[in-house]
């Protein structure tokens, strides 16, 4: 699938989450402001907007936009991501070092990775040196890279530094103008973690990718690509260390949400010290988590 239509995809599922925040009847934003909920340039905006009106989800009228019903499932667009490129390849790269436990000082054997990946060797040693920052390999005196691994020690390094990244984020959003696409994306992450908490007793494994989108957003009005970097990987790896510890999985699970909706209350309410307060007691949790599931890993 070609990375222009799959941006069109993403954009458009996003349009969709914010429809389903407002009633019908509701009228849209104007396309700047929906250009900027999307991620996307006002001309990608209008093929999603003129999808929305062909599956009758809103109504349009010149520059006025109305929603006509809540959206359902059938109406989202599926993203096919290609199996080649830079994202996909780290996500791989990490699913492989958590999920096969790979032990710390491994050493890394490019030619057979590249062929495990279907990369080329050069790609494969681009992507580990930028890897490299991170901590997670390091190249060994002789030549060639060795995996550094996900001990106690990395993860309370990353826990650290998290919760330095997103206090941040959250001081920053505090301050965020009225105008910032940040509001409706927290909108309908709320009316999604409400939806989840009601069926947390079926639906809790579907947690991790809210999880995902909550902290995605909360670090989205920090523009600094490192910030971004740093955060991509950190996601990664909390995602994979908790599909390993599934002890008490609902129960935790339903935790973390009331704690980001708190979160979410303080931050709506633009109280800044209520809204570091809940994000410290999250992350620590998250820290506990994290510790907890290399524990189980290790026992398992």
């Amino acid at each position: 699938m070609a990375r222009s239509d799959t941006r069109y995809r993403e954009a458009y599922n996003r349009l969709l989450d914010h429809c389903a925040t407002l009633i019908p009847g509701a009228d849209l934003p104007a396309e700047a402001a929906l250009s900027e909920i999307a991620g996307v340039s006002r001309t990608v905006v209008r093929r999603c907007l003129a999808r929305l009106a062909e599956l009758g989800v809103i109504a349009l009228d010149g520059r006025a936009k109305r929603v006509l019903r809540m959206p359902d499932q059938d109406d989202r667009i599926a993203v096919i991501r290609a199996a080649d490129g830079l994202q996909a390849l780290e996500q791989r790269f990490l699913d492989w070092i958590l999920r096969f436990d790979v032990p710390a000082e491994t050493p890394l054997s490019v030619a057979e990775l590249a062929r495990t990946f279907g990369v080329t060797q050069h790609q494969l040693n681009e992507f580990l040196a930028g890897l490299s920052r991170f901590g997670l390999v390091a190249r060994r005196p002789k030549g060639g890279w060795m995996l550094r691994g996900f001990t106690k020690e990395f993860a309370v390094e990353l826990s650290d530094f998290r919760l330095v990244l997103e206090l941040d984020a959250i001081a920053k959003l505090v301050e965020a103008p009225v105008d910032h696409p940040v509001w409706p994306r927290l909108a309908t992450l709320r009316v999604q973690h409400l939806a989840l908490a009601d069926q947390i007793d079926t639906h809790f494994h579907e947690f991790s990718k809210l999880d995902e989108a909550f902290h995605e957003a909360i670090n989205a009005v920090v523009r600094n690509r490192f910030v971004a970097e740093f955060q991509k990987v950190i996601s990664l790896i909390f995602h994979y260390h908790y599909m390993w510890d599934k002890t008490q999985e609902k129960q935790r699970n339903g935790a973390a949400i009331q704690e980001h909706l708190a979160i979410i209350d303080a931050l709506e309410a633009r109280d800044a010290g209520r809204a570091l307060d809940a994000a410290r007691q999250h992350l620590r949790t998250s820290k506990s988590t994290l510790l907890s599931s290399l524990r189980h890993h290790d026992l398992g």
